[in-house]
């Protein structure tokens, strides 16, 4: 072993201080300009140039360390070392992959804060300020205005991840409770991806179970809409639809919004009154009501009016506050790439809702507990929930000689007389509104203050939809719900939803056997 082989071997891995020594550095390389070539092949400061020094061990040591020390010799040497390109590419890939870590901690984060729950493939990052969407998917700052004034100062958590996925077209099933946002969440990516207004008929369809949810998400849309010019549209009457929706017009018309009778009457007429060939974005609002079978539900309406959307560009989602199998079985089989999101526990009741279950003994019991609540005194506006029209009708002549402003609104009352009704509740004319589960679903009133539920729900779904009429948009609530012996056989699945938001539930409630059905 000679001399060079000898220094090179005690003084690998040394480290000099090139700020502190600059002067010694500078004399030392005025001097190497004129050693020998055997001197070029020697590291004096532990960085090696030897090809068999392992890629592994250069990539060990600290970045940050690294980068400082590099700065130090920059500063001394006014010279940069150059680094091979192996290293390089694989410093890169380190760092890219310790930012993807971080990105991705930082999402499950978001969405455990949020309780998102979300099932599928290359899902993209929930978005937490509306700013934050406006700059990743280019919206019109008059839609972001127009959420603002409407109220919405940041996404709710089923805004944050489903505006995302539609944004990247993407079917989805989505499912959150009542009162927080679904009607923006799918109305606010359906005005982003439309644009602008185009003569070439409707270009997206939602579909709700009820004239008044219908008649809300409309009212919505033209809200949101202010300023960008977008035609929507919903089907009063049948014969002044066909006229105007007909083929013989010039498709001046961007959106529409429906019940499913109304649509199917259009696409039974010779020829179709309608055309949803042009259809990009189909909205299935309260899916799981839609999808039943029997007189309640539409589901052979429904596959009519699918199969109407003919355009190889459409889009398919579906929202509710509760969860059916059977629609995510159907979904699983017929949308594409499918995402499924859920926020919270599915089927589970609004926790802004302090619900409470009173034992009135027998039937006669429930107006006698309803005329003491009344002289108790409450804050209207009160909704009261029924079983059925004859009861919404026994209940509205009990409570009319209370002296108290009360109507009643049920599917046998004209349309106009609903219409009267629901504005007369919404302007503080009407305290208490009695009704039948025409007004459970998707419903907004601003700031309803109680729900009685006169008779017991028959079922879980159908009490979290009717509490769900109150303690919306994180607003505070009470539900109370009346029960008698009677009903005790269904008081499990209720007293497990009560129990699930956090509400005190007597024992013996839970342990009652569950019913089967």
């Amino acid at each position: 072993m000679d001399a060079f082989d000898l220094f090179r071997k005690l003084g690998s891995g040394a480290k000099f201080d090139l700020k502190r020594f600059a002067k010694d550095a500078e004399r030392f390389k005025s001097q190497s300009k004129d050693s020998s070539n055997q001197l070029a092949g020697v590291s004096f400061f532990g960085k090696e140039t030897q090809e068999n020094t392992s890629l592994e061990s250069r990539l060990s040591e600290d970045d940050g360390e690294e980068e400082k020390e590099g700065s130090d010799e920059e500063q001394a040497s006014g010279k940069r070392i150059k680094m091979d390109e192996p290293v390089k590419t694989a410093l890169k890939k380190k760092k890219g992959a310790k930012k993807k870590s971080e990105g991705k901690s930082y999402v499950n984060r978001i969405r455990h804060q949020n309780r998102i729950n979300v099932h599928g493939t290359d899902i993209p990052d929930p978005v937490s300020t509306f700013e934050e969407l406006q700059q990743e998917y280019d919206l019109d700052p008059r839609i972001i205005q127009s959420i603002k004034a409407a109220g919405f100062q940041t996404p709710t958590p089923i805004q944050m991840q489903a505006v995302p996925l539609m944004m990247h077209k993407r079917e989805i099933l989505a499912s959150a409770p009542t009162g927080s946002g679904k009607t923006m969440a799918f109305c606010l990516p359906l005005l982003a991806h439309l644009r602008q207004p185009l003569n070439k008929g409707f270009r997206a369809l939602i579909i709700s179970p009820t004239r008044e949810l219908a008649t809300q998400t409309h009212r919505e849309l033209l809200k949101l809409s202010e300023g960008v010019g977008f035609r929507v549209h919903m089907i009063n009457k049948g014969v002044e639809a066909v006229k105007k929706y007909g083929p013989k017009t010039a498709k001046k018309f961007d959106i529409l919004v429906t019940t499913p009778n109304r649509l199917i009457y259009l696409l039974n007429q010779d020829p179709p009154a309608i055309n949803l060939s042009s259809v990009e974005w189909l909205v299935v609002d309260e899916s799981d009501k839609l999808f039943e079978d029997g007189k309640t539900g539409f589901r052979e309406q429904l596959a009519t009016i699918f199969l109407a959307c003919t355009s190889p560009k459409i889009r398919r989602v579906l929202f509710s506050a509760t969860f059916a199998t059977d629609v995510e079985q159907w979904c699983k089989l017929n949308l594409d790439n499918l995402v499924c999101v859920n926020i919270g526990p599915r089927n589970s009741a609004a926790e802004t809702v302090e619900q409470q279950l009173l034992f009135v003994g027998s039937e006669n019991g429930k107006l006698l507990a309803m005329r003491n609540l009344i002289k108790q005194g409450f804050l209207p506006p009160v909704l009261v929930f029924v079983q059925s029209i004859d009861r919404a009708r026994e209940l509205f002549h009990e409570l009319v000689y209370e002296g108290i402003n009360v109507d009643v609104i049920h599917a046998d009352r004209t349309q106009q007389q609903r219409d009267n009704v629901v504005s007369s509740f919404r302007s503080g004319k009407i305290w208490v509104l009695i009704c039948t589960a025409l007004l459970a679903r998707g419903i907004d009133f601003k700031g309803i203050n109680l729900v009685i539920n006169y008779d017991f729900p028959t079922t879980a779904v159908e009490y979290i939809h009717r509490i769900g009429r109150t303690g919306r948009a994180g607003n505070k609530g009470k539900a109370i719900t009346f029960f008698t012996e009677d009903d005790k056989p269904l008081l499990h699945s209720i007293a497990t939803v009560i129990k699930k938001a956090g509400c005190p539930v007597p024992d013996y409630m839970i342990g009652l056997k569950k019913i089967k059905r």
